[in-house]
């Protein structure tokens, strides 16, 4: 039994797992922050064009059934207002990071090297020059 608590507790304490909690926690407060700019700001200019913050009472009937597709209109107006500002957000932070060096394996070592170097940092030894593309 006592094995079964250490074995628990190390799968608990894992750097994985605990990075995955975190990533979820900031993954939910994130997407607070996502709904609420769409909601209260987004959403509000739409109103201010179309008169409604939402589409919500646009309905038909059917026999005795209520279609609702105003409901259903909000709720695809807001998913791609999210994806556009989540588009935004990450075009933005991705052209903030300094670009990736592109990398070739070194042929001696089999180290990962800067395409234009001419010597290994690694093993030291000399590497050919890539060709111009």
């Amino acid at each position: 039994m006592r094995t079964l608590l250490q074995d628990f507790r190390s799968f608990l304490l894992r750097g994985n797992l605990l990075e995955l909690a975190v990533a979820f926690v900031l993954g939910l407060a994130f997407a607070a922050v996502i709904t609420s700019f769409v909601d209260d700001v987004l959403m509000q200019i739409i109103a201010a064009v179309f008169g409604k913050p939402n589409f919500n009472d646009l309905t038909f009937s059917i026999g005795s059934g209520v279609i609702r597709y105003g409901a259903f209109l909000t709720a695809l107006m807001t998913f791609l207002i999210v994806a556009a500002v989540l588009f935004l957000i990450l075009r933005a932070v991705q052209r903030s990071l300094p670009p990736k060096v592109a990398t070739r394996d070194c042929p001696n070592c089999v180290s990962s090297i800067p395409i234009g170097a001419t010597v290994c940092p690694f093993c030291t030894r000399e590497v050919a020059p890539m060709p111009a593309t």
